[in-house]
């Protein structure tokens, strides 16, 4: 009988213990998701505005002008 009320006792702490765990494991990793979704939507903003003001053809969207780009890089690389 003592042995259950151990084994009682046991699984109800590690089951504190889990959910503790699994709590802080929740908000480290939203703070991250949160800091990686600012970080990629600041440089895409600032490459979009970059690419806008400097490497768009007449009438070419900024979608466009990073094709284009990507193709020119890639034929670049093609020719090595």
């Amino acid at each position: 009988m003592a042995k259950s009320k151990l084994v009682k006792a046991n699984e109800k702490i590690a089951e504190t213990v889990v959910s503790g765990y699994k709590k802080i494991e929740d908000g480290v990793v939203g703070g991250y998701k949160k800091i990686e979704e600012g970080v990629v939507g600041g440089f895409t903003k600032i490459s979009d505005q970059f690419v806008d003001q400097f490497l768009t053809r007449e009438g070419e969207t900024v979608e466009e002008a990073k094709e284009r780009l990507a193709w020119e890089q890639k034929e670049r690389e093609a020719q090595r």
